[in-house]
Protein backbone atom coordinates (compact mmCIF):
# COMPACT_ATOMS: atom_id res chain seq x y z
CA UNK A 1 0.00 0.00 0.00
CA UNK A 2 1.50 3.62 -0.81
CA UNK A 3 1.71 5.84 1.78
CA UNK A 4 -0.21 8.24 0.31
CA UNK A 5 -3.59 5.18 0.82
CA UNK A 6 -2.05 4.59 4.30
CA UNK A 7 -3.04 8.10 5.04
CA UNK A 8 -6.30 7.97 3.38
CA UNK A 9 -7.11 4.98 5.33
CA UNK A 10 -5.88 6.64 8.84
CA UNK A 11 -7.85 9.70 8.19
CA UNK A 12 -11.43 7.85 6.93
CA UNK A 13 -10.13 5.62 9.81
CA UNK A 14 -10.20 8.51 12.65
CA UNK A 15 -12.91 10.28 11.28
CA UNK A 16 -15.37 7.09 11.45
CA UNK A 17 -13.81 6.10 14.86
CA UNK A 18 -14.60 10.12 16.34
CA UNK A 19 -18.18 9.37 15.07
CA UNK A 20 -19.17 6.51 16.67
CA UNK A 21 -20.75 5.88 19.89
CA UNK A 22 -20.50 2.42 19.92
CA UNK A 23 -17.15 0.23 18.94
CA UNK A 24 -17.01 -3.62 19.52
CA UNK A 25 -13.41 -5.89 18.92
CA UNK A 26 -14.10 -9.17 17.38
CA UNK A 27 -11.13 -11.66 17.24
CA UNK A 28 -11.83 -14.12 14.03
CA UNK A 29 -9.73 -16.80 13.19
CA UNK A 30 -10.03 -18.92 10.30
CA UNK A 31 -13.76 -17.91 9.07
CA UNK A 32 -14.83 -19.21 6.00
CA UNK A 33 -16.19 -16.64 3.11
CA UNK A 34 -19.85 -17.40 3.65
CA UNK A 35 -20.02 -16.64 7.44
CA UNK A 36 -18.22 -13.39 7.08
CA UNK A 37 -21.06 -12.96 4.09
CA UNK A 38 -24.18 -13.50 6.68
CA UNK A 39 -22.20 -11.50 9.44
CA UNK A 40 -22.03 -8.46 7.13
CA UNK A 41 -25.55 -8.78 6.09
CA UNK A 42 -26.79 -9.14 9.35
CA UNK A 43 -24.85 -6.67 10.59
CA UNK A 44 -25.59 -3.64 7.28
CA UNK A 45 -28.97 -4.78 8.37
CA UNK A 46 -28.70 -3.26 11.42
CA UNK A 47 -27.55 -0.77 10.79
CA UNK A 48 -23.66 -1.11 12.28
CA UNK A 49 -20.63 -0.87 10.11
CA UNK A 50 -17.91 -3.46 9.96
CA UNK A 51 -14.16 -3.49 9.35
CA UNK A 52 -11.83 -5.40 9.47
CA UNK A 53 -8.72 -3.64 10.31
CA UNK A 54 -5.26 -3.31 9.64
CA UNK A 55 -3.70 -3.15 12.76
CA UNK A 56 -0.87 -0.30 12.93
CA UNK A 57 -3.19 2.20 10.42
CA UNK A 58 -6.12 1.30 13.29
CA UNK A 59 -3.54 2.22 15.87
CA UNK A 60 -2.27 5.76 14.48
CA UNK A 61 -6.44 5.98 13.65
CA UNK A 62 -7.52 5.90 16.80
CA UNK A 63 -5.83 8.52 18.14
CA UNK A 64 -8.08 11.46 20.06
CA UNK A 65 -10.95 9.79 19.45
CA UNK A 66 -12.92 7.49 21.67
CA UNK A 67 -12.02 4.57 20.43
CA UNK A 68 -8.54 4.86 21.65
CA UNK A 69 -9.01 2.98 24.93
CA UNK A 70 -8.81 -0.26 22.72
CA UNK A 71 -5.98 0.44 20.96
CA UNK A 72 -3.57 -1.68 22.87
CA UNK A 73 -6.23 -4.91 21.60
CA UNK A 74 -5.19 -4.24 17.99
CA UNK A 75 -3.13 -7.17 17.49
CA UNK A 76 -3.43 -10.24 15.41
CA UNK A 77 -6.60 -10.51 13.10
CA UNK A 78 -8.90 -8.32 14.63
CA UNK A 79 -12.40 -6.72 12.98
CA UNK A 80 -14.74 -3.52 14.65
CA UNK A 81 -18.46 -2.98 14.58
CA UNK A 82 -19.25 0.36 14.71
CA UNK A 83 -22.83 1.93 15.41
CA UNK A 84 -23.14 5.64 14.96
CA UNK A 85 -26.53 5.85 16.23
CA UNK A 86 -27.79 2.41 18.29
CA UNK A 87 -25.98 2.07 21.51
CA UNK A 88 -26.30 -1.81 21.77
CA UNK A 89 -26.67 -2.62 18.29
CA UNK A 90 -23.22 -4.41 17.45
CA UNK A 91 -23.11 -6.18 20.74
CA UNK A 92 -26.45 -7.43 20.29
CA UNK A 93 -25.70 -8.47 16.47
CA UNK A 94 -22.15 -9.68 17.21
CA UNK A 95 -23.22 -11.90 19.94
CA UNK A 96 -26.27 -13.37 18.96
CA UNK A 97 -24.07 -14.50 15.62
CA UNK A 98 -20.84 -15.94 17.32
CA UNK A 99 -23.25 -18.43 19.64
CA UNK A 100 -21.78 -21.77 19.07
CA UNK A 101 -18.94 -20.40 16.68
CA UNK A 102 -15.81 -20.94 18.35
CA UNK A 103 -13.43 -18.85 15.04
CA UNK A 104 -15.24 -15.64 16.18
CA UNK A 105 -14.36 -13.89 19.90
CA UNK A 106 -15.65 -10.78 21.21
CA UNK A 107 -12.61 -9.00 22.96
CA UNK A 108 -13.58 -5.51 24.02
CA UNK A 109 -15.55 -1.97 23.04
CA UNK A 110 -16.50 1.15 23.72
CA UNK A 111 -19.31 2.55 24.53
CA UNK A 112 -18.95 6.56 24.46
CA UNK A 113 -15.91 6.62 25.48
CA UNK A 114 -15.62 3.68 28.13
CA UNK A 115 -13.78 0.91 27.48
CA UNK A 116 -15.85 -2.23 28.55
CA UNK A 117 -13.92 -6.05 28.29
CA UNK A 118 -15.67 -9.23 26.61
CA UNK A 119 -18.53 -9.76 29.78
CA UNK A 120 -19.33 -6.04 29.19
CA UNK A 121 -20.06 -6.77 26.50
CA UNK A 122 -22.11 -9.41 26.56
CA UNK A 123 -24.17 -8.08 28.95
CA UNK A 124 -24.93 -4.93 26.60
CA UNK A 125 -26.04 -7.57 24.31
CA UNK A 126 -28.58 -8.46 26.59
CA UNK A 127 -30.53 -5.07 27.01
CA UNK A 128 -32.80 -3.92 24.83
CA UNK A 129 -32.38 -1.74 21.63
CA UNK A 130 -33.10 1.49 20.64
CA UNK A 131 -36.25 0.30 18.93
CA UNK A 132 -37.38 -1.88 21.91
CA UNK A 133 -36.80 0.79 24.60
CA UNK A 134 -39.24 3.13 22.27
CA UNK A 135 -41.87 0.77 22.25
CA UNK A 136 -41.39 -0.06 25.84
CA UNK A 137 -41.95 4.14 26.23
CA UNK A 138 -44.76 4.04 23.94
CA UNK A 139 -46.66 0.54 25.74
CA UNK A 140 -45.91 2.99 28.90
CA UNK A 141 -47.38 6.37 27.45
CA UNK A 142 -50.32 4.19 26.36
CA UNK A 143 -51.12 2.37 29.50
CA UNK A 144 -53.16 5.18 31.31
CA UNK A 145 -55.70 5.61 28.41
CA UNK A 146 -56.34 2.58 27.64
CA UNK A 147 -57.23 1.79 31.55
CA UNK A 148 -59.26 5.44 31.61
CA UNK A 149 -61.43 4.35 28.21
CA UNK A 150 -61.92 0.83 29.46
CA UNK A 151 -63.38 2.84 33.01
CA UNK A 152 -65.24 4.68 30.95
CA UNK A 153 -66.87 2.05 28.79
CA UNK A 154 -67.46 -0.11 31.26
CA UNK A 155 -70.40 0.90 32.95
CA UNK A 156 -72.07 0.62 29.10
CA UNK A 157 -70.37 -2.79 28.94
CA UNK A 158 -72.23 -3.97 32.17
CA UNK A 159 -76.10 -2.11 31.33
CA UNK A 160 -75.87 -4.24 28.09
CA UNK A 161 -74.89 -7.50 29.35
CA UNK A 162 -77.50 -7.43 32.32
CA UNK A 163 -79.77 -6.32 29.46
CA UNK A 164 -79.06 -9.19 27.05
CA UNK A 165 -79.06 -11.65 30.27
CA UNK A 166 -82.48 -10.52 31.29
CA UNK A 167 -84.17 -11.06 27.72
CA UNK A 168 -82.60 -14.08 27.19
CA UNK A 169 -84.18 -15.48 30.57
CA UNK A 170 -87.26 -15.04 29.61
Amino acid sequence: MLKSEKEQVIKELNEKFGRAKTAVLAEFRKVNVDTVTRLRKKLRDGGVEYRVLKNTLAKRAAKGTSVEPLSEQFVGPVAVAMSYDDVVAPAKILADFIKGLETIKLRGGVVEGRKIDAAQVQALARMPGLNELRAQLLGLINLPAQRLLRTIREPSARLSRTVKAYSEKK
